[in-house]
């Protein structure tokens, strides 16, 4: 007689790993070690936007919202956009408010994507969007973002490579821009080359711009949406985590238009039923914020990428410098371990400072030699961490 495998697991979760960064917080804190794995700030969140939650707690603004975003969040939302990106947004037919833009892709794949349908997904690439489009019953499609000749260059992908990837089963492109973990900053001619595409092959843009006022060295950060017909075929995604430094509220949102937001707000229901009430009366506070509280945040994003950037060429790490976004990718090639793996376990127990290893944001071993930075750390923390990184020696 057969035993019933009661702890049998689907097909789709037997396809992907656990969060890899994540994992590499929890080796941190085990070995003591200082973490620049994982993107979170370690310092404190603009005090205006604590003191909103606050009220708004105090005010009893504790129970369910509306399950697709509280109507003065999503108001402001449709305000930023239009005065940041120029495009103008109905609150109430186009913007869906979840738990963090991480809910907000899966939210978005589900309600677009079928089985047999393809999307295309840059790499290396923030791990979810993987995992994502095989939860949705998709197939993921991988297309190499190539790391620069020279490490001030630019991150570029291979035009033919990209053609090649779509077909007529291609429902979706995601794009991250700036991208998490190359710190990529998507050029209007590369959007327009991806526009064209997706018009042919009669496909959805995916966008994930959770970063979009951390820019450096001039980068401008350009919604997909705003390029020329792409209005009716993006839906846009963001959130308050990596601009605001609350990376534990849990608010983000999706931007689509009405025919799709209908779709979304579906599959959100049904997901999460809807983002903590208190914390979306704070973002409404926190997208108010003045043009300078942006302009100090890339600053002082810049100093920081500045401070590690150099400490890390100085101890033999390849760094290519981001454009955007709060991380450093790098190749470790010359310190002679035999993968990325092995140098981070190396790096977290023997160093004591925890980074994530490149190979978790590609499909194949392109980024066995890669390893990830993340900067977003007060100056004490990034000093000491740097003082650690000089016990490092090239193999």
């Amino acid at each position: 007689m057969t035993t019933p495998k009661h702890g049998r697991i689907s097909a789709k979760a037997a396809q992907f790993t656990e969060s890899v960064i994540r994992e590499m917080t929890r080796e941190a804190l085990r070995h003591n070690a200082i973490n620049l794995a994982q993107g979170f700030p370690d310092f404190p969140a603009p005090a205006e936007i604590k003191l909103a939650a606050q009220q708004a707690i105090a005010d009893d603004i504790n129970q369910y919202a509306i399950t697709w975003g509280a109507r003065n969040l999503r108001e402001a939302i449709a305000r930023k956009f239009l005065q940041w990106q120029g495009l103008e947004v109905d609150p109430e037919r186009e913007i869906t408010v979840c738990c963090g833009a991480t809910e907000a892709m899966i939210a978005a794949l589900l309600a677009v994507a079928d089985p047999g349908d393809e999307v295309i997904v840059f790499e290396p690439f923030y791990e979810n969007y993987g995992a994502d489009a095989i939860l949705s019953g998709a197939t993921p499609r991988y297309v190499a973002l190539r790391p620069p000749a020279e490490p001030d260059g630019e991150w570029t992908f291979d035009p033919d490579e990209l053609r090649a990837a779509f077909h007529t089963n291609t429902r979706a492109i995601i794009l991250n821009t700036p991208n998490n973990p190359t710190g990529k900053v998507f050029t209007r001619q590369e959007l327009e080359f991806i526009r064209d595409l997706c018009v042919e092959f009669d496909a959805l843009a995916i966008t994930d711009e959770i970063y979009e006022h951390i820019l450096y060295d001039g980068a401008r950060h350009i919604s997909p949406a705003t390029i020329d017909g792409m209005r009716e075929r993006t839906i846009t995604i963001n959130g308050m985590s990596k601009t605001y430094s609350v990376t534990g509220w849990r608010v983000g949102w999706l931007i689509a238009p009405p025919d799709l937001t209908s779709a979304i707000r579906k599959v959100h229901d049904f997901l999460t039923v809807g983002a903590a009430a208190p914390l979306q009366a704070a973002g409404a506070a926190a997208l108010a914020l003045p043009d300078d509280y942006y302009e100090h945040l890339s600053s002082d994003y810049l100093a920081r990428r500045d401070h590690l950037l150099g400490a890390l060429r100085e101890v033999g790490f390849t760094a290519y410098r981001p454009r955007g976004a709060y991380y450093i990718m790098t190749n470790v090639r010359g310190f002679g371990f035999a993968n990325d793996v092995e140098f981070v376990r190396h790096l977290i127990a023997d160093i004591g400072v925890a980074a994530v290893p490149g190979s978790s944001f590609y499909s194949d071993d392109l980024g066995a030699q890669q390893v990830r930075f993340a900067f977003c750390k007060k100056e004490e923390t990034l000093a000491a961490a740097i003082e650690r990184l000089r016990g490092l020696k090239r193999g």
